[in-house]
């Protein structure tokens, strides 16, 4: 089964295959089985191309990949461009909403350690 030019793997349930598309959580994909009829459980290569169709057109209608990535970037774009303050974190590269920054911003910063041993040198007998 492929939407939008993805394919959704055969060998996971529907409602969790659907989430491999950008913008589709596992409350969206729950939706859209409700609204098509189709159980959650279901694997998506026993379905009815009717029902496939169906969860197609849903899902095309719905912001989801490319324009939902452009949407978001837009959206950074525009508080950086008017130097709010959310962008101003955007662009040093920081804690958007609030975080502490003293302790576990860690992959925002970049600021990755690497565990030390006891920090002694072990002495080589020669």
């Amino acid at each position: 089964m492929r939407v939008l030019g993805i394919t959704i793997p055969e060998n996971k349930a529907l409602l969790y295959g659907l989430t491999v598309i950008h913008g589709v959580g596992i409350s969206t994909a729950r939706k859209v089985l409700n609204e098509v009829g189709v159980e959650v459980t279901v694997r998506p290569n026993t379905i009815s191309p009717e029902k496939e169709n169906e969860i197609r057109k849903i899902i095309e209608a719905m912001k989801v990949e490319g324009n939902l990535k452009r949407e978001v970037s837009a959206n950074i774009k525009r508080l950086k461009d008017i130097k709010a303050y959310r962008g101003v974190r955007h662009m040093r590269r920081l804690p958007v909403n609030g975080q502490r920054t003293k302790t576990n911003s860690r992959t925002v910063r970049g600021n990755v350690r690497k565990t030390m041993g006891s920090g002694r040198r072990k002495v080589e007998k020669t």
